[in-house]
């Protein structure tokens, strides 16, 4: 006649298949998007390389003394308006891009996404 109490065994049996629900349930916290900003100072984005993840926001201002503007390379997919002194513009980034000022050809920067 068996006893009426669990094994140890027994109580794993039941235990494990819970434990596997509860872990498979279990939800990654969601990454939350960020804004990150680059400025337009003496003929330069500052800073000129950045890393963000997509989905993430960039915006550019323009604190020189000239007007600048921010253009995809090689094909010029996105591009802001001319920015003042002042002005700003923002983009969110879906994938890696090169991106230069048309008016100063000199002036280059890098998005990189993981």
């Amino acid at each position: 006649m068996k006893s009426p109490i669990m094994t140890r065994g027994d109580r794993l049996i039941l235990v494990f298949p819970l434990f596997l629900v509860l872990a498979c349930n279990y939800d990654e916290p969601k990454y939350q998007p960020k804004t990150y900003t680059v400025r337009i100072e003496q003929m330069k984005f500052q800073p000129d390389n950045l890393t963000v993840h997509a989905g993430d926001t960039v915006v550019w201002i323009n604190n020189d003394l000239v007007a600048h503007n921010v253009t995809q390379v090689p094909d010029a997919s996105w591009q802001s308006p001319t920015l003042s002194k002042g002005q700003s513009w923002k983009r969110a980034v879906d994938k890696s891009d090169d991106y230069f000022c048309s008016i100063h050809r000199v002036m280059k920067g890098k998005l990189m996404v993981p």
